[in-house]
Parts: C-alpha cells; sequence; structure tokens
C-alpha cells in the first residue's frame, strides 16, 4: 500500500496525470482510490479532477499543499474570534 497522504503531489505511472490528492476511498474489500486535482488550466478552466487506484501513483518532488487549520468559516463564538 502506498499510503499516499492528502495534499501530496502525485502522478499516475499510467497516464501521465498529474496533480494534488485532494481525497482517498477505501472500499470494502480494501480497494484505495486517490482523487487527483490538477493545477492547471485548459483555455482558463480548471481541469476536472480524476481518481485512480493508490498503487498506481507514484510521489512528485514537489513541496506538498499544506493542509487547513481546522477552521470552517462557519458560525462562530465572537469571544473565541476576537482572541484570534
Amino acid at each position: 500500500m502506498n499510503n499516499i497522504r492528502l495534499g501530496t503531489q502525485v502522478r499516475d505511472t499510467i497516464t501521465g496525470f498529474e496533480g494534488v490528492a485532494i481525497a482517498r476511498t477505501t472500499w470494502l474489500h480494501g480497494c484505495a482510490r486517490v482523487t487527483i486535482q490538477p493545477k492547471e488550466l485548459r483555455n482558463g478552466i480548471p481541469i476536472e479532477s480524476q481518481v485512480f487506484d493508490e498503487l498506481q501513483l507514484e510521489k512528485v518532488r514537489k513541496k506538498s499543499v499544506s493542509a487547513s487549520d481546522g477552521r470552517t468559516g462557519g458560525p462562530q463564538d465572537d469571544a473565541k474570534a476576537l482572541s484570534r
């Protein structure tokens, strides 16, 4: 198992499709699939994300995308919001 971490820059070894791992799905019998979102645009429009078997992905030696700080941007306690 490759254990691709979300936010990692990866490439599909079969098609050459490259982008950032944005989701990982594990199916009932252990099949792991990873959704890849490319950083490029095609005709000014973002390229649609694609899903690949985790085992056919390789990590690209580039800096990973950092994860969010956990804040969702939704309703919040004003006192806590002011202390940030």
